[in-house]
């Protein structure tokens, strides 16, 4: 495992970067990636953001002189074999970059993991995970300030910022410390406005977007004893209304604001896939009820992405088995 100083001495030794998240990169993956992006261009080095999906509209506005690229083959295969150091934030398996996966399997460059996520895969050359951390940009921010690898400006504060407010549900999931407190103050008297993050993350949203929740909310169903909600968004209904991945993001929350409710579920079938995203109050192992289809995550947030299998079969699989995650935990 790396310690920043070490991070920062492979970082002054390199001049050519890329930075990878994971497919539809939340606040998270965005804001973590910028921050590393401004802080090794202040340093002078070569350094690009090239992701599988595009960057979801809510987040947008962190990218200002849109830097972030869309992995394509014929562009990024050579900037990728050219680069020094492939540093991937946020996701602990591989397979979670989507596209890019193959050409970074293939490189024998530096690689190097920077997460907070549970469990991850052994993927990478070199290592910095702390499962303590609410957020990567929590994580980015010490690396920045302990090492004093470069300063923290106002687009980096940014960035930060709305990494570790959206991470950390608004300072309320279980990791949020005072530390991550005294993080948000430091980035506020650097020239973050909290008002104006909230409106850019929150108060843009798109027709389709609010005819989406509605559809997705009319879906909602109480399983064990009312103990776990569940939203199912089909496929028709995407197409219908022309909907994108990133339209869905923050649904999940809504399962766990009924009464009573411990377990989260969310079900999306696009054509050839389905995303399930799971959510859940105190010790509940979403991680590990994640990991028995296939997923990862955290032990309140997880998720999976499959393919090619029976949408109701799967579904009505992991919503029995959520039962059964919430009888052992009531039964301790």
């Amino acid at each position: 495992m790396l310690t920043f100083q070490q991070l920062a001495n492979i970082f002054e030794k390199s001049q050519n970067f890329v930075i990878i998240s994971h497919i539809n990169p939340d606040a998270d993956a965005i804001g973590s990636e910028l921050a590393f992006l401004k802080a090794l261009q202040f340093r002078k080095k070569n350094a690009k953001i090239i992701n599988h999906s595009e960057t979801p509209d809510f987040v947008a506005f962190l990218d200002e002189q849109n830097e972030i690229e869309v992995y394509r083959p014929e562009v990024h295969d050579k900037i990728i074999e050219n680069a020094d150091v492939i540093l991937i934030v946020d996701l602990s398996n591989l397979s979670r970059v989507g596209s890019v996966e193959e050409i970074i399997r293939k490189s024998n460059k530096t690689t190097i993991y920077f997460d907070h996520h549970q469990n991850p895969d052994d993927f990478t050359d070199l290592q910095i995970i702390n499962t303590e951390k609410v957020a990567v940009g929590e994580m980015v921010f010490d690396f920045l300030t302990e090492t004093q690898f470069a300063p923290i400006s106002k687009q980096i504060a940014n960035a930060i910022y709305t990494a570790i407010l959206t991470d950390s549900g608004y300072f309320r999931y279980e990791r949020t410390t005072s530390h991550t407190y005294n993080i948000a103050g430091i980035l506020l008297e650097i020239g973050v406005n909290p008002k104006w993050i909230f409106e850019m993350l929150y108060e843009q949203n798109s027709l389709i977007r609010s005819h989406l929740l509605g559809f997705a909310l009319i879906s909602s169903e109480l399983h064990g004893g009312g103990k776990i909600c569940s939203i199912t968004i089909r496929n028709d209904i995407l197409s219908k209304l022309n909907a994108n991945e990133s339209d869905i993001e923050g649904i999940t929350s809504y399962t766990l604001s009924i009464k009573n409710v411990r377990i989260g579920l969310v079900f999306v079938e696009y054509e050839n896939e389905i995303k399930a995203s799971f959510r859940s109050r105190g010790t509940i192992p979403m991680n590990k009820l994640a990991s028995e289809f296939g997923g990862g995550g955290h032990i309140n947030a997880a998720g999976i992405r499959l393919e090619n299998i029976n949408f109701d079969e799967i579904r009505n699989k992991i919503i029995n088995r959520a039962i059964e995650y919430l009888d052992m935990e009531e039964k301790k």
